[in-house]
């Protein structure tokens, strides 16, 4: 588990590299189409450090509040401009030329987008098999017919290879609003069905809040492993209470431990309590007191799990394509992420969505924070859906977004003229006030997660 240090450096470490990669589309068009670059900051606030650089002597700015940044160019309705570069102020651009600066910053996410894709692709995406372990008596999963055991290679025809395929493509059914998903599933005796359920009692919010599975009935499967430890990590509970690695925990309290699965759920459900724990180690029984460290309302100790050899092969797959694949998958990943992302929106506007699935900077610092404990795939997938979600918001019609800047242009285009600086500043004072709302709701979610759930 990161500690607050390390997701706070993973938080700043993605937000750094999506503002970077935002505003650099913008520096990099302005200066390509002429016009002068005054400040290029990275956040904002107090300036941390700064540079000037180049012969327009563009300063460089690293600035103390990391959730966002900005390009300002030289511009006559910001200040006075010398009539020999009045030439090379935004303003006095024409309108094709402002329209490519402005729609730069989104179109350099999805450009980062489809990077980081194409790296996670050729890095290889492994994960579970969607193969079904339990089914629940009387779900909708059992009346279709679904047993454990049973491997599901497609939805609505759609191929599906791991369960987060499985659950991204019942989403995008589930957006288009029919009531039956058919699942296409393979059993062990490799026989091929195709089951319908029935939907219709289900929500947009079971998906978005990670429910979808156990309201439909299934849980993956997983396998049974021994309760014996690989690792024992430096510093945690379980070295400071004896634990070594190839111990096998036999009971807790008393209770009989069968498996690691048993193991993680005893533990987790213990935060700060004392454990009694019969160990068994170099063939001899053992008696040890250990308190779970408290960890977000879980308990942890520290260890790793002895994996079985064939576990690799029986319950896990790995997506991995050379160049050429790897980035036209990329270009099908960042189109379908965009069109989800404004599929969601367009859901939360119309309330068939909970305003509850908008989250805020301590949810996507917390998400940083495990996608670098979990890889590199992770964590070039995370930095991807984050930079799709940020090019897609930047492009809606809000006043002070790239997109409320096209709007304006798009007026200008129809009428022959610019809105009027009156205009334009109403809105923009309209804008903030929905960015504001906006941003309180998200990080008042983001509290409510961190401290009622």
């Amino acid at each position: 588990m990161f500690s607050l240090i390390q997701i706070l450096l993973a938080f700043t470490l993605v937000i750094t590299i999506l503002v970077s990669v935002h505003e650099f589309g913008h520096y990099w068009v302005a200066k390509r189409l002429g016009v002068k670059v005054l400040r290029f900051s990275i956040g904002f606030g107090k300036a941390l450090w700064s540079y000037r650089f180049g012969k327009d002597k563009t300063e460089f700015v690293i600035a103390a509040i990391p959730l966002g940044g900005y390009v300002k160019m030289l511009d006559e309705r910001e200040g006075e401009v010398a009539a020999e570069e009045k030439h090379r102020a935004f303003n006095q651009q024409v309108l094709w030329k402002r329209t490519a600066i402005v729609v730069a910053g989104p179109l350099f996410n999805f450009l980062l987008a489809i990077i980081v894709y194409t790296m996670m692709y050729m890095n290889g995406v492994t994960g579970m098999q969607a193969l079904v372990g339990d089914v629940t008596p009387e779900s909708i999963a059992e009346q279709a017919g679904f047993q454990s055991g049973y491997q599901i290679i497609a939805v609505n025809q759609q191929a599906t290879t791991r369960w987060a395929n499985v659950v991204e493509e019942s989403l995008q059914v589930l957006l288009d609003g029919p009531t039956e998903i058919i699942y296409s599933v393979r059993t062990e005796q490799n026989h091929h069905y195709d089951l319908t359920v029935n939907v219709y009692e289900m929500t947009l919010d079971d998906v978005a809040q990670g429910h979808f599975l156990k309201k439909l009935g299934i849980s993956p499967l997983r396998p049974t492993m021994p309760a014996v430890l690989s690792e024992v990590l430096p510093n945690s509970t379980a070295e400071r209470a004896g634990l070594k690695s190839g111990d096998k925990v036999m009971s807790f309290d008393e209770q009989p431990i069968q498996n690691w699965q048993e193991m993680g759920h005893y533990i987790s459900t213990h935060p700060g309590q004392e454990i009694l724990a019969e160990i068994e180690h170099n063939n001899q029984r053992l008696h040890i007191t250990l308190t779970p460290s408290d960890i977000e309302g879980e308990g942890k100790i520290g260890v790793k799990l002895l994996i079985p050899e064939d576990y690799y092969d029986k319950y896990l797959v790995t997506e991995h394509y050379g160049f050429g694949q790897a980035f036209l998958r990329s270009l099908e990943k960042t189109w379908d992420i965009s069109l989800l992302t404004l599929r969601m929106i367009g859901k939360m506007i119309t309330a068939e969505i909970s305003s509850k699935n908008i989250s805020g900077p301590i949810t996507i610092a917390k998400f940083s924070g495990l996608a670098v404990e979990r890889g590199l795939s992770v964590f070039l997938s995370f930095l991807g859906l984050i930079s799709v979600s940020l090019g897609v918001i930047n492009l809606l019609p809000i006043p002070l977004l790239d997109g409320g800047h096209l709007f304006f242009y798009l007026i200008e285009r129809i009428k022959g003229s610019p809105v009027s600086e009156k205009t334009e500043v109403i809105f923009q004072k309209v804008g903030m006030t929905l960015l504001l709302l906006l941003m309180g709701l998200a990080i008042f979610n983001d509290f409510e997660r961190l401290f009622f759930n």
